[in-house]
């Protein structure tokens, strides 16, 4: 691990001062993820800018159609508040079984979004969702947030504050896990609400993505029946070492089926 300095500021205002004054900054959430690539090496900063004592970061609101998640609230947190399990159950199951107990009890929502790992389940429920990304600059909308494999939207030195989630009218996430890290091979997303359709896929790409042919068909007729004939194209899917791009593409069809099930309450 290369040499850094630590600072552990108590205000966003504060934390944004120090990642502008310090050229490669980084911020650091819950460092589920940044702190084992420090440590072989995979990457490095001249100084690392602890979120986790800034209580603006850390707060829960439900309001009539929408949930308000603060980006430094863990996983665990997400999925024990009473919030999340009235107003967006499905996000606190889908936070339930994020790697395990370790990882929940410190990796949080933003640290999530901001790393964008190719298999998180976050993104899929943000993009599935329709969400919006709150950060100390602006606020930007799922389908313009995530870019590419480890890549999003955000600025050097912009913060997430915030993740703003329309609730819907009903949503189920179905995954196939790596038994080992717990990461999806596939996970599927699927919303309905505000009058229309949202399926999003992580896991199985580099970065998580939407299925609109199946959108079209769920917003004709909400049902596992109409998109069992939809075409997955194994193109541009992954192929490595735990399952091959033919398999993912089979994997999407299959969860994204059950999940509209399980979006009925049917197992």
């Amino acid at each position: 691990m290369h040499t850094f300095e630590y600072h552990r500021p108590a205000t966003l205002k504060d934390a944004v001062a120090i990642l502008k004054k310090t050229d490669n900054a980084r911020p650091l959430a819950g460092g589920q993820s940044l702190t084992p690539a420090l440590k072989m090496r995979l990457s490095q900063a001249p100084a690392l800018v602890d979120l986790s004592a800034i209580e603006e970061l850390r707060t829960i609101k439900l309001e009539a159609a929408v949930l308000t998640i603060g980006a430094g609230m863990r996983h665990s947190e997400v999925a024990e508040s009473k919030d999340v399990k009235i107003g967006l159950p499905v996000l606190a199951k889908l936070a339930a079984h994020i790697g395990d107990r370790q990882v929940r009890n410190m990796g949080t929502l933003g640290g999530s979004l901001a790393n964008n790992d190719p298999a998180a389940d976050y993104p899929a429920a943000v993009l599935g969702l329709g969400a919006t990304i709150h950060t100390n600059r602006r606020s930007l909308p799922a389908d313009k947030f995530f870019i590419g494999i480890y890549e999003t939207a955000l600025k050097p030195g912009e913060i997430i504050t915030s993740v703003e989630f329309p609730l819907p009218k009903r949503a189920a996430y179905i995954k196939f896990k790596n038994p080992a890290s717990r990461f999806a091979l596939v996970g599927v997303f699927v919303a309905e609400g505000g009058g229309h359709v949202r399926v999003a896929v992580t896991g199985a790409a580099n970065s998580v993505f939407r299925l609109k042919d199946m959108e079209k068909k769920l917003g004709e007729k909400f049902a596992p029946e109409a998109i069992a004939k939809v075409k997955i194209s194994a193109d541009k899917l992954n192929s490595d070492l735990h399952a091959g791009a033919d398999y993912r593409a089979h994997l999407i069809s299959v969860l994204a089926q059950r999940a509209v099930g399980e979006a009925f309450g049917e197992r």
